[in-house]
C-alpha cells in the first residue's frame, strides 16, 4: 500500500513539475514574442531570427508532447497527441503573431516567422517521434 502511494505521489509531482516547466516556458515564449528587444547574439554567433523561431517551437512542441504523453497511462494515443499537440503549437505561433501586429506598434506580424514557428514545430515533431521508446519507458516507470 505504501509503495503504491509513493509510486502516485512520485509520477504526480513529475508530471506537475513537466507542467510547470511548460507553462513557464510558454510564458516566456509569449512575453520574448511581445517585449520590445534589441539585436540578440550569443557571443561570436549571430543567430539569424528565423533559426531562434525555430528552435523556440521546437522546444515547445517537445515539452507539451512530453506533458501530454507523461499524463496518459496507453501508448494507444501516441499519435493523436502530437497531431494535437502541433496543431495548439501552430496556432499559438499564429496568435502571437497576429498579436504582435495589434498589441504592439514596434513589432510587426511576419509570414516568414510563421513559417519558421512550424518548421520548429514539424522538426519537434519528428524528433518526439525519434525519442518515443525513451519516452515509453520514462513513462512506465511512473505509471
Amino acid at each position: 500500500m505504501r509503495y503504491f502511494l509513493l509510486k502516485i505521489i512520485r509520477k504526480l509531482l513529475v508530471v506537475r513539475l513537466i507542467l510547470a516547466i511548460s507553462l513557464l516556458y510558454t510564458g516566456a515564449i509569449t512575453w520574448l514574442s511581445l517585449a520590445k528587444l534589441g539585436k540578440i547574439s550569443i557571443g561570436t554567433f549571430n543567430p539569424t531570427d528565423k533559426m531562434l523561431h525555430s528552435g523556440a517551437y521546437l522546444f515547445l512542441c517537445l515539452l507539451w508532447n512530453i506533458y501530454f504523453h507523461f499524463r496518459t497511462k496507453k501508448e494507444d494515443g501516441f499519435f493523436a497527441i502530437l497531431t494535437w499537440v502541433g496543431v495548439g503549437c501552430l496556432i499559438f505561433g499564429m496568435l502571437i503573431e497576429v498579436l504582435q501586429g495589434t498589441l504592439t506598434s514596434y513589432r510587426d506580424p511576419d509570414w516568414w516567422d510563421i513559417l519558421a514557428n512550424s518548421v520548429g514545430v514539424i522538426l519537434g515533431s519528428l524528433f518526439f517521434i525519434l525519442i518515443r521508446k525513451r519516452i515509453n519507458s520514462w513513462r512506465q516507470v511512473l505509471h
